[in-house]
């Protein structure tokens, strides 16, 4: 599959690397045991979608989660680390724009794409702080 189209996210992705992750988190307020638990995470994302809906998951040692929805249609989820939170994924050409807000109001947006490499990027933001995490595809 091309990079340069929302398609291009489906498939099986294995972890990379990061930056600025822990600061990602922090700035979120998950807590420091956990924080120290994700750093040895390496999660592998399966991505699919049938009929309209999409479905990502997250595999790793540590815990597998998972949620469907579906383009532009509010959902209310619990994130990895515990928190719960409001979420609406858009796709704007070949990006998957995910913004979720918790109960504090604290609003974090993550960006989905597969680059020119064809690795999965991750970009991610909350308050002033920026973090990328990348996949490659499985084989």
């Amino acid at each position: 599959m091309t990079s340069g189209s929302i398609q291009a996210l489906k498939g099986t992705w294995d972890y990379v690397d990061s930056e600025n992750f822990d600061e990602f988190m922090k700035e979120l307020g998950v807590g420091w045991a956990i924080r120290m638990a994700a750093k040895g995470v390496k999660p592998r994302l399966v991505i699919s979608e049938n009929d309209g809906k999409w479905n990502i998951k997250s595999e790793s040692t540590f815990k597998t989660v998972a949620y469907d929805f579906t383009p532009d249609v509010e959902f209310n989820e619990t994130t990895p680390d515990g928190r719960e939170v409001t979420t609406v994924i858009h796709f704007h050409g070949d990006k998957w724009v995910n913004v979720s807000i918790d109960k504090n109001g604290k609003k974090s947006v993550i960006t989905r794409y597969v680059d020119d490499k064809g690795q999965q990027m991750i970009d991610m933001e909350c308050g002033s702080v920026k973090a990328r995490r990348w996949y490659k595809r499985a084989s």
